[in-house]
Parts: structure tokens; C-alpha cells; sequence
């Protein structure tokens, strides 16, 4: 049975500053959590309303009932179980490749499609604006299904970064040059803006080529595409070119 010291403590990990202060993140669902468990990440406890065929230590897993695993759950829907894991150690990302970076992407939901799009196209750092929405909001974990322990997530001051970025910096635009009439290199950095603004004037000055994803339908009247699936064209477009 789960005390209420238990309940509270990992219902705190659900804001930021509580990750930030014990270093603990929230998986939950069935195959994040066995992804998760697969990967170098250090498991800090298990939740489960059923036994598991992988034993863990007692001091690692508890069998709680479902009532519980509602008080604790971020879900609408719980799916038989919680796992809390240590947040991994960021790296600096390394000088050459090709990179992503996220000007002020605030939705958890995109954050996570994104990662996992790093993850298929080979992304290993991803740049993200100190704005950019918490990695380990719970929301993104499980949006990434897994592939946030594939990929580097990189939190910086954006502007200082490109400041001393040394590569072509590609930026998205409605008025940039036709992405699928350019050469693109293997190596750069992909700049993609906020979902309501875009890329901001800040960052837009930083921005060495301007490309854009270009509208086929006939009224041509809609605004932009989401964010998510902007970065898949893009990031599917330069990959293309490399083969």
C-alpha cells in the first residue's frame, strides 16, 4: 500500500522544479516503461498493479492497486504502471553532424514527436531553447515513446549557441527558398520556431539560409503546418539529399 508521503512525493515529480530537486523523472505505460527499462537509465522505482516476469529487487518494485496507480498516474486512462528513473546526464553536443533546434516549442506533445523523429533520422543532439517545455514533463516522455533515451536534448541560451555555431544555419520560413529545389548539406543546423510565432527576430538574425516547405493545395490559405510534422519533412528532405 502506498503511503501518502509516497502519493505526494510522486505526484511533486509532475512540476519541474521537484525533477530538478531529486533528479527523478515520471514514465508511465506500459511500452515507454519497458523501453526505458532497456536502456542505460537507472530505474529509482517501479509501480505496477501486476506482477512482472523480470524480477526486481523488492527495494525497486511494488505492487500497488489500480485506485493507487490513479492517484499517482498523469493519465487519463493508467496503463498498469509507473516507473520513476534518474534523469540522465546532458551532454554537450559535439561540433559536427547535423542538428535540430527548437526556438520556443512550448507543447509537450510536439517535444515528443520531435525527439522521436531525431530518433528514426538519426538526430543525436537535440538543441533546445531554455523556453522550450521540460524534457521530462510527463506529457513528453510519453509522447516520445522511448526514443528520449536515444537522443541528447540540449537546454542553452539558443541565441549564444548559434553566435558561436560555425555552420550553415537553416532556418523555416514561409518566404524561404523551396526546400525541395535546394542541395542540402550533412552537416548544419535546422532552426524550428514556436507554434503560434514562429522562429523569433532574435533568432531569425542568427539564420544563414531561409527555407520553406511549399503549399500545393489550390486556395493555397493555410497559415502553416504544425510544428511536428514540419520537422519530419524537413528533417526527411535532408536525409534524402545525403543519400
Amino acid at each position: 500500500m502506498l503511503s501518502k508521503n509516497q502519493i505526494k512525493y510522486i505526484t511533486q515529480l509532475k512540476q519541474k522544479k521537484y525533477r530538478n530537486q531529486h533528479n527523478v523523472f515520471v514514465a508511465e505505460g506500459i511500452k515507454v516503461v519497458c523501453e526505458l527499462l532497456e536502456s542505460p537509465l537507472e530505474l529509482v522505482h517501479l509501480y505496477s498493479t501486476e506482477e512482472w516476469q523480470i524480477p526486481f529487487p523488492e527495494a525497486l518494485f511494488t505492487i500497488i492497486t489500480e485506485a493507487e496507480l490513479k492517484k499517482i498516474s498523469s493519465l487519463t486512462t493508467p496503463n498498469q504502471c509507473l516507473a520513476l528513473f534518474k534523469i540522465k546526464e546532458i551532454k554537450t553536443p559535439v561540433a559536427n553532424g547535423l542538428k535540430l533546434a527548437l526556438d520556443d516549442v512550448r507543447d509537450p506533445g510536439n517535444l515528443g514527436t520531435i525527439i522521436r523523429l531525431c530518433d528514426w533520422f538519426g538526430i543525436e543532439d537535440l538543441i533546445c531553447s531554455k523556453e522550450t517545455v521540460d524534457v521530462y514533463n510527463s506529457k513528453v516522455v510519453q509522447a516520445t515513446m522511448g526514443s528520449l533515451t536515444r537522443v541528447n536534448v540540449f537546454y542553452t541560451d539558443l541565441s549564444d549557441y548559434l553566435k558561436g555555431y560555425e555552420q550553415a544555419v537553416f532556418g523555416t520560413f514561409m518566404d524561404g527558398e523551396n526546400i525541395y529545389k535546394q542541395s542540402l548539406p550533412t552537416e548544419g543546423i535546422i532552426v524550428m520556431g514556436n507554434e503560434a510565432n514562429g522562429i523569433s527576430k532574435e533568432i531569425e538574425d542568427l539564420v544563414t539560409r531561409k527555407i520553406s516547405i511549399p503549399r500545393f493545395g489550390k486556395l493555397q490559405q493555410t497559415e502553416s503546418l504544425n510544428v511536428a510534422a514540419a520537422t519530419a519533412i524537413v528533417l526527411s528532405e535532408f536525409k534524402r539529399n545525403g543519400l
